[in-house]
């Protein structure tokens, strides 16, 4: 409606100052109208740039999300920094634990992202905020101007598990290219047999009787726990 108003004004402004030939009362109607006109301007001016009207609406949402990491024993959140800054990343996770492609945060530098740990439900949790009118009279006047429901910042926190590891891409990548290289595979196999085997005896000097089933079962756990304190190791080495 202000938009109609400043159109209106201006005509007005015309016809009072050309078409009518009394003077006085011509140069009232025209100040009137000029007045109206200024005010419009000033009016629309104020809800463009100060967002007169409008007031600020936040959303909610809450989503599950799984580790991007093709390793079921080493859940990673991976994030990638955009800018040289680095004052701003983007986080890579999946909506699904059988998704075949991954998803991101937005890439926008109005989105902040905050990684926090829980005991609970791996989530992303997203509060976006809009600029709405504040009320039927601001819609009526300003609603031409398309400013409502404009979006205008997001936050997300995201909660993950204390066994989660969060890498950059480019660590994640010289992660990928460490535990794949064969040397290391190689040096690997060797130590967790030794591992493994010095465990075996450990349990088996405190039962000797212990059953083969027993003894399967000390090298599972045994196994599991080297291959996690090792890809701890090798998670520190990246980050360094």
């Amino acid at each position: 409606m202000i938009i109609f108003s400043l159109i209106i004004c201006a005509v007005l402004s015309f016809i009072f100052f050309v078409y009518i030939e009394n003077k006085p009362l011509s140069n009232t109607l025209t100040a009137i109208a000029v007045v109206g006109l200024l005010a419009s301007i000033f009016f629309m001016v104020k809800n463009d740039h100060d967002h007169l009207g409008m007031h600020n609406v936040t959303t909610t949402s809450s989503r599950t999300i799984y580790s991007a990491s093709p390793s079921k024993q080493t859940p990673m959140m991976v994030y990638q920094p955009i800018g040289t800054a680095d004052k701003h990343q983007v986080y890579v996770y999946k909506t699904s634990a059988n998704a075949k492609k991954a998803t991101h945060t937005s890439a926008k530098v109005t989105t902040k992202n905050v990684v926090k740990r829980t005991t609970g439900e791996n989530r992303i949790v997203t509060k976006k905020v809009y600029r709405e009118y504040k009320n039927g009279m601001s819609s009526f006047w300003f609603g031409l101007s398309g400013n409502g429901h404009k979006y205008v910042k997001e936050t997300n926190t995201i909660y993950i598990n204390k066994n989660w590891t969060v890498l950059s891409a480019a660590q994640a990548k010289k992660l990928q290219k460490l535990a794949g290289s064969k040397s290391y595979q190689a040096k690997q196999k060797a130590a967790a047999m030794a591992y493994v085997k010095q465990q075996v005896m450990a349990a088996m000097k405190k039962n000797p009787t212990m059953s083969a089933a027993e003894q399967k079962q000390v090298t599972q756990q045994a196994t599991a726990t080297y291959q996690a304190q090792a890809m701890k190791q090798l998670i520190a080495q990246v980050k360094k």
